[in-house]
């Protein structure tokens, strides 16, 4: 390799260098600052996650635990206000709303009202709730439809029917069971002949083993859609 090369390639090393150092000059303590926020913040999350979080969880459905009891037991002022030494599901809402637990408890209220007829109440905790289980999901939404329903809230009561009778359609009779209530109420209360119509034939072609596809069949009938013998 000749002199001339050997200088010119040591020339251009030193202008990298000198790059560099330039560089980090004007930006290293950006970068450092940076860099130890991603640490702060990614270690903050695990600290947050392990000692406050989870913690916070396990405690939450600790104190429910004697809630959802007597919400089986059918003693529904109980598993909302609890009994003087365990927690309703109003106060697990109020301590602990942000966990998974409380926002169970929110499912479990919206339920104890609707059987207490405070159909308010109940969508308000109903709409509370959110879960990522469809099963639980649209047993929410077919429960908010009930409430509607009770307060004669017919087009309300029809659209959350619908989303509930949508949202799961493995469960077919649970399916089935809301979205007749939706065609019901559309024919009988909505006078909305077409959207009965269609969720009749819907029920009838989805689930068809279904009590509710045969009571379908006899509605249709009713309304002349086609003869049920054919």
């Amino acid at each position: 390799m000749s002199d001339k090369k050997i200088v010119q390639e040591q020339e251009t090393s030193e202008a990298v260098i000198a790059k560099a150092k330039d560089f980090w000059s004007k930006y290293g303590k950006i970068l450092t600052i940076a860099s130890i926020a991603v640490i702060v913040i990614a270690g903050g999350w695990f600290g947050y996650k392990k000692y406050v979080k989870e913690p916070k969880e396990t405690k939450a459905a600790e104190v429910m635990f004697k809630a959802e009891q007597y919400f089986g037991m059918d003693s529904v002022n109980l598993a909302l206000n609890g009994d003087g030494q365990s927690w309703g599901f109003l106060k697990v809402i109020n301590k602990y709303g942000g966990t998974e637990a409380g926002n169970r408890a929110n499912f479990f209220a919206g339920a104890c009202y609707i059987k207490l007829n405070e159909n308010e109440k109940a969508i308000k905790y109903l709409k509370a709730f959110s879960s990522s289980s469809k099963p639980a999901q649209a047993r929410a939404y077919k429960l908010i439809g009930d409430a509607y329903g009770d307060m004669g809230k017919y087009k309300d009561a029809f659209e959350y029917y619908k989303k509930a009778g949508h949202h799961f359609e493995k469960d077919e009779f649970g399916s089935a069971d809301a979205l007749f209530m939706a065609a019901y109420l559309a024919q009988k209360h909505l006078n909305d002949t077409k959207s009965a119509t269609e969720l009749y034939k819907e029920i009838k072609e989805k689930f068809p083993r279904t009590e509710q596809a045969a009571q379908a069949e006899t509605y249709l009938a009713q309304m002349g859609v086609y003869n049920t013998n054919e």
